[in-house]
């Protein structure tokens, strides 16, 4: 891919969503009175990572294994373990395979990916392996006494899916990490009843659903430039 500055490709509507995004987690930090930097540092690369993994660029991928293991050690701290797992033993694999996938496929030697069409037998085995992934963690995660068990074994099936389709560099990958973005919500949601300072973990999810409808609608943009 041809290598270049990111943040200077960023258009007017791309960077208004990044600014407002820190914007917005950096705020709630502050108004929380939370004394959890390392949530404000994963949600500030969670919203970076976003806004170039929308442009289809590989450094989005690569922030996303960082903020994958900032956000697990979090959810370890407030027993969601099945987050943990699902984030520094799903997400995070699975984004280092989408750097190397990425790079091995970009569009006309740009730093953008080239958008794949899933075929019926990719999709075949995504399914099948979401169910698996659904039926095994389910019970792992009863087994550690999981807090919120069907919230957090919900958001481990819309993780894998989003994340093979990320691998898989389906234009569909926004769609299922914006439903995880919901139940991610709910979560923390749940969390923050108990601790104020999770509060910005809300918000960080909030604009996570953003820039994901965001990058739904630009990965069409893609698709349909890159078959022209």
């Amino acid at each position: 891919m041809k290598s270049k500055n990111p943040f200077a490709t960023l258009c007017k509507r791309e960077r208004i969503l990044w600014t407002v995004s820190l914007i917005a987690v950096t705020a709630s930090f502050v108004l929380s009175s939370a004394q959890d930097w390392l949530t404000l540092i994963a949600s500030l690369i969670g919203v970076t990572a976003l806004i170039f993994v929308a442009k289809g660029y590989v450094i989005g991928q690569i922030l996303t294994v960082v903020f994958a293991v900032f956000y697990g050690i979090i959810s370890y701290w407030f027993q969601y373990y099945g987050e943990m797992i699902t984030y520094l033993g799903m997400t995070s694999p699975i984004a280092i395979a989408s750097v190397i996938t990425w790079v091995r496929n970009p569009y006309r030697n740009t730093a953008e990916v080239k958008v794949h069409q899933m075929t019926k037998k990719q999709t075949v085995i995504m399914l099948l392996l979401s169910l698996l992934t659904t039926v095994v963690f389910y019970f792992i995660l009863k087994a550690l006494n999981t807090a919120n068990l069907v919230f957090s074994t919900v958001s481990v099936t819309t993780s894998f899916l989003a994340s093979y389709l990320t691998m898989m560099r389906s234009e569909w990958y926004a769609a299922a990490y914006a439903a995880n973005d919901v139940v991610l919500i709910v979560l923390w949601v749940l969390a923050t009843l108990e601790n104020v300072s999770y509060f910005p973990m809300i918000v960080c999810f909030v604009m996570f659903l953003f820039n994901d409808l965001y990058g739904f609608w630009n990965w069409q943009r893609m698709k349909q430039r890159q078959s022209q």
